[in-house]
């Protein structure tokens, strides 16, 4: 075994695991750290990432070479080949000079891989002041009811065929989110119901696709979503019934949790938590 829970345990301020994402409090263990190191040797999709369904090759691996594991600090490399390529260390402890360790790092590691972006993770604690990066936020879905919302919120595939085909231009409108992506996902049949919005006769919202899977315990977790509500028609509480219908979705479908990553202020990040999600930490992602 490569890394001591000793040591790990007492500087995981967040529970966020490199190329896994964010994972459940209870699922976070060293066996979880040793998959990744392995899965780093045989290129596969771990059995339990959320990545798989996407299909093709895991694109991010860790650099096990690389990884400084010592008491009080963790240093974990990761390389990814997409786009001009970027190597991110994820920097776990809590003294502050920890950061510029691993900007050295990252900086070294992307001259040696031949990439250009070097950047830095740093995982925060739930109780960080004037935390900045990406919120982790937890939906748990056996402390109580999810209702059905009320509103013009549907399964694609459920709006009349004239509503279903002003979802390709809704999509490419919101492409910066990522819908472009799902659409050709739904186009080819690989992804589960996508849920949308329509006012007069025209999709201006979804959410999706709607998908479980078991985490590395076994237990059912609703898998993160695209979301988007084109901004002419924000404000208007239709962001709210999509996310509500896909908390429905899931606690019907038998999900136990989701977890998920919010822009800290954002839009998303303050619909979470009016909705009283559980903020368990914070992730700031910056430039080596």
């Amino acid at each position: 075994m490569f890394f001591r829970w000793d040591w790990l345990r007492t500087v995981l301020t967040a529970p966020i695991v490199p190329t896994l994402g964010p994972v459940h409090p209870d699922v976070l263990t060293v066996g979880l750290f040793e998959d990744v190191l392995r899965a780093a040797d045989t290129g596969d999709f771990l059995p339990y990432d959320k990545d798989r369904r996407w299909g093709g090759e895991k694109d991010e691996k860790v650099l096990r070479e690389d990884v400084v594991h010592q008491p009080g600090h963790t240093l974990i490399p990761i390389l990814s080949r997409r786009g001009r390529g970027t190597v991110k260390v994820f920097a776990y402890g809590l003294r502050d000079s920890l950061v510029d360790e691993a900007a050295e790092l990252a900086t070294k590691l992307a001259a040696a891989h031949d990439v250009v972006n070097a950047r830095v993770v740093r995982p925060l604690a739930p109780g960080t002041a004037h935390a900045r990066g990406t919120r982790i936020q937890l939906k748990d879905f056996t402390a109580g009811p999810c209702p059905a919302p009320d509103g013009p919120v549907h399964p694609v595939t459920a709006w009349p065929t004239s509503v279903q085909e002003t979802f390709a231009p809704f999509a490419e409108d919101m492409a910066g989110d990522g819908l472009a992506f799902l659409h050709t996902q739904m186009q080819a049949g690989r992804c589960g119901p996508v849920l949308a919005a329509a006012v007069e006769d025209r999709i201006v919202g979804a959410i999706g696709p709607m998908e479980i899977q078991p985490d590395a315990i076994g237990r059912s977790q609703l898998l993160p979503q695209y979301f988007a509500v084109l901004p002419e028609t924000r404000g208007h509480g239709l962001g709210r019934a999509l996310w509500r219908a896909a908390m429905h979705w899931g606690q019907s479908h038998g999900a136990a949790y989701q977890l998920l990553q919010t822009e800290v202020g954002g839009a998303s990040d303050r619909l979470c938590q009016a909705e009283g999600l559980t903020s368990l930490g914070f992730t700031h992602n910056t430039p080596a």
